[in-house]
């Protein structure tokens, strides 16, 4: 699957799957380790859990295989690494504890979302 289809699939997933705040960073250049974070707030850690379990689900039926997933239910951060793709999903407290936008995020580069 091509990066920004797989991109567009995970941004598609949680926002269908009612994920808040959903914010892409382009982290081509900045890191080796993948292309793009999409970050997504869960209303709770059982729904954060939820939206990487339906995201990863998607990915497979496209027949792709997902690298792995952090974190459980009772987790306030999970995290799915799809390899070109990583997407964050936090509770509110925990996103903004760790603001990953900012740490990843400068001046002048462009986020979607």
């Amino acid at each position: 699957m091509q990066t920004e289809a797989l991109l567009k699939l995970v941004e598609t997933e949680l926002d269908d799957r009612k994920g808040l705040n959903i914010k892409t960073i382009d982290v081509r250049g900045k890191t080796s380790i993948t292309d793009y974070m999409v970050i997504a707030t869960g209303t709770s850690s059982r729904h954060a859990k939820s939206l990487c379990d339906y995201v990863m689900e998607k990915v497979k039926e496209q027949g792709q295989q997902p690298l792995g997933m952090e974190g459980d239910q009772s987790s306030d951060w999970i995290l799915l690494d799809l390899g070109d793709v990583i997407v964050h999903v936090m509770t509110g407290q925990a996103r903004e504890l760790y603001q990953l936008e900012k740490l990843w995020s400068v001046a002048g580069d462009k986020t979607h979302g």
